[in-house]
């Protein structure tokens, strides 16, 4: 009798074992689908830092002036954020002349679209990257106006 007891015992052990586990994969679950941190940026669409980059100083750069066709203009100040790795000082010709050649002859109602502007913006901070060696892995628009 005293066997039928154990083994009762035992078997309710084990019952309470496979509850208590259960509760914790669907709570690590819920976590890593929910709680995670850093999946809002993936989320949304915008491209988070790759962890191996430290922000470095955001260097502003003077204002441009952009033909645009029709005979309208964009005036664009942009700020380059770079990477705390980079070694050299980080001049902006190679960021401005990128924006010349991808915002030149554009026409208003392109730039006027959100979400071409975003678009834009996208392509030049992947061309930006590119030409300075990843020292620099975001821009900022400080200015943004079309006449």
């Amino acid at each position: 009798m005293a066997d039928k007891e154990d083994t009762k015992a035992s078997g309710g052990g084990k019952k309470k074992l496979i509850i208590i586990v259960a509760v914790l994969a669907l709570l690590g679950g819920g976590y890593f689908f929910f709680l995670k941190p850093g999946g809002d940026a993936a989320a949304a669409g915008t491209p988070a830092p790759s962890p191996t980059y430290e922000p470095g100083p955001v260097m502003e750069l003077d204002p441009i002036t952009i033909n645009l066709s029709g005979g309208h203009f964009l005036k664009l100040g942009m700020a380059l954020q770079t990477s705390a790795s980079a070694k050299d000082e980080v001049f902006g010709a190679k960021a401005l002349d990128a924006a010349i050649t991808l915002f030149s002859n554009k026409s208003m109602d392109e730039l006027a679209e959100e979400s071409q502007r975003d678009k834009f913006k996208k392509q030049l901070v992947k061309e930006v990257t590119e030409l300075y060696e990843e020292n620099v892995y975001d821009i900022y628009f400080t200015e943004f106006v079309m006449q």
